[in-house]
């Protein structure tokens, strides 16, 4: 993993039960705002302007947490928006059309609200991978679009790939795993044993690990669960450009 994140920020301190200085150092800086002041904020911010990490164009995010939520926006939709902190209600289909509509994309372009994990505390498992760069032979395809290193497990005998993480790395302080494992190596848990890996070095190196997965995703939820990233009922929503 790199090792080029910086310490939290002075007021990375949160309200109880928001979450950790690290999980609100990257909100702030991911959303523009964090944490809300009222139970819904909407936060105009120049960084849905600028590509993901992947070069993709989020134009919107919401977060949703216990004690309050953030819909980030581009600054030049933060007063058309601004309804949306009142009415429709979070958590429905009413309000992603909304939300698409003060976007002005397709609905298709606006994601389902996803299940947002995160944790300080991964479970103690085995470690189960070696971490090396992307770009070596024999990796899938989906492992190469990130940069730098990633974390697999080869089987000892031939070498060949059977599980890997990777993290996208949202902020400084908040990278997001994913985790994938070939189908004739699944029942093993090494999919929970890399993760908790994962998000042990994410920790160490001063950021917060996060978990995001679709709401169908039973055999993910159960990776997230067994690794220590249990689902505390944040959520999150995505909209592409």
């Amino acid at each position: 993993m790199p090792s080029n994140v910086s310490s939290v920020p002075d007021g990375g301190v949160v309200r109880a039960g928001s979450g950790d200085p690290r999980l609100t150092a990257h909100l702030r800086e991911y959303l523009g705002n964090w944490p809300p002041a009222a139970p819904v904020e909407v936060a105009g911010h120049q960084g849905r302007l600028g590509p993901a990490w992947d070069g993709a164009s989020v134009i919107g995010v919401v977060v949703v947490s216990p004690t309050g939520s953030v819909v980030s926006v581009p600054p030049d939709r933060a007063a058309p928006a601004a309804l949306l902190a009142t009415a429709p209600a979070l958590l429905t289909e009413e309000f992603r059309l909304a939300l698409a509509d003060v976007l002005q994309v397709a609905p298709g372009k606006v994601s389902p609200w996803l299940p947002l994990r995160w944790t300080v505390e991964p479970a103690g498992l085995a470690d189960a991978g070696e971490w090396v760069d992307s770009t070596r032979s024999g990796l899938p395809e989906w492992l190469r679009a990130f940069s730098g290193r990633v974390l697999v497990t080869f089987e000892a005998e031939t070498g060949a790939y059977l599980a890997g993480v990777a993290a996208k790395p949202h902020t400084r302080f908040g990278r997001e795993l994913a985790v994938g494992t070939e189908e004739a190596a699944r029942g093993r848990g090494l999919g929970r044993r890399l993760v908790a890996q994962a998000a042990r070095a994410i920790l160490a190196e001063g950021a917060v690990p996060l978990y995001v997965h679709h709401p169908d995703n039973v055999a993910s939820a159960r990776v997230a669960d067994a690794a220590g990233l249990p689902d505390a009922g944040w959520r999150i929503l995505y909209v592409w450009a």
